[in-house]
C-alpha cells in the first residue's frame, strides 16, 4: 500500500513562515499540497503562490484569537498548526534582565501554548481533528550557554508538547521537531563568512548545516497521515548531532582506535 503523505486540501498556519526555517515549513507544506497561512508581526515584501499572510504576534493571545478566527472564517477549517516562530539574542544570564528572560519565555514557550489552545478549540469540532508541530530546538536538550532562558524554554516547549498529546487525543495530535543547526539566510549572523559556515558544518556528522527544507519535510511528515499513530513525540533533526568534545581534545597517537565518527569507522575498517 502506497504512504499517503500529502496535505492536499488541508488548511495550515505556519508562525513565524517568513524566513528562515519558517519559510522552508512553508515551502514543504505548500509542495505537500496544503492551504498554507504564514503571521509574523511585519509582512513581508514578496509571498509565495497560494500562501496567505496575517499580522500577529504571538505573544498577544487577543492577536492570536482574531489570527484563528479570522482563518478559520475564510476557510472554514484549519488542520495543521506549526509553531514555529522563536529565538533568542544572545545574551549572559547573569547580566540580562527579568525582562529580557520574561520575553524569551513567552515567545518561545507561552505563544506556542496560547496558538495551541486556539487551533485545539477548532480542531476538536472538526471530523478529523488536527495535527500541531512545535519546533523545537537542540538548545532545549544540552546546555545553551548565551541563551539559558531559550534552552530553557525549547526544553519546556517538549514537555509541554507531550503532555497536551495526551490531554487532546485522539482528535489532535502534538508532535515536535528538534532542530539542530540550519543553514539559513541569517546563518553569518551566528557563524561568519562562507568558510566559517563551512567549518561549522564540518562538525555535524553528516559534514553539514540542514537546509531549512528539510526541517519543512519532517513538518509535513507528522502534519500528515504518514504519522497518524505518531502524538506526543520529538522528532530530531540534527544531523547526527555534535561529535563529543573529547574525540578532539584526545592524543589519538596514544589513545586506543576505537574513535567514533568517520575518523574512528575508518582506524576499526584499517584494524579489521
Amino acid at each position: 500500500m502506497a504512504l499517503d503523505c500529502d496535505l492536499d486540501g488541508a488548511v495550515a498556519l505556519v508562525t513565524g513562515g517568513v524566513r528562515g526555517v519558517g519559510s522552508g515549513i512553508t515551502r514543504a507544506l505548500r509542495a505537500a499540497g496544503a492551504r498554507v497561512v504564514i503571521c509574523a508581526r511585519n509582512e513581508p515584501d514578496t509571498l509565495d503562490d497560494g500562501v496567505e499572510f496575517a499580522t500577529c504576534d504571538v505573544r498577544d493571545p487577543d492577536d492570536v484569537g482574531r489570527l484563528v478566527d479570522g482563518l478559520v472564517a475564510r476557510h472554514g477549517r484549519l488542520d495543521v498548526v506549526v509553531n514555529n516562530a522563536g529565538g533568542a539574542p544572545f545574551a549572559d544570564a547573569a547580566d540580562a534582565s527579568p525582562n529580557f528572560h520574561s520575553k524569551v519565555v513567552a515567545l518561545n514557550l507561552l505563544a506556542p501554548l496560547t496558538v495551541a489552545q486556539r487551533a485545539n478549540a477548532v480542531m476538536q469540532r472538526q471530523d478529523s481533528g488536527g495535527a500541531i508541530v512545535n519546533i523545537s530546538s537542540v538548545s532545549g536538550a544540552r546546555p545553551s550557554p548565551g541563551t539559558a532562558a531559550y534552552g530553557a524554554a525549547k526544553a519546556g516547549l517538549e514537555n509541554l508538547t507531550t503532555s497536551l498529546a495526551i490531554e487532546w487525543a485522539p482528535k489532535v495530535r502534538v508532535n515536535a521537531v528538534r532542530v539542530g543547526m540550519v543553514e539559513t539566510e541569517r546563518a553569518a549572523m551566528h557563524y561568519g563568512d562562507a568558510e566559517g559556515v563551512a567549518a561549522v558544518g564540518a562538525t555535524v556528522p553528516v559534514g553539514r548545516l540542514a537546509r531549512p527544507e528539510e526541517i519543512g519535510d519532517c513538518v509535513a511528515f507528522l502534519a500528515s497521515a504518514c504519522a497518524s499513530y505518531v502524538s506526543g513525540s520529538v522528532l530530531t533533526a540534527h544531523g547526527g548531532g555534535e561529535v563529543p568534545a573529547f574525540l578532539a581534545a584526545a592524543n589519538t597517537d596514544t589513545a586506543t582506535p576505537s574513535g567514533t565518527g568517520r575518523d574512528g569507522q575508518q582506524r576499526n575498517r584499517e584494524q579489521a
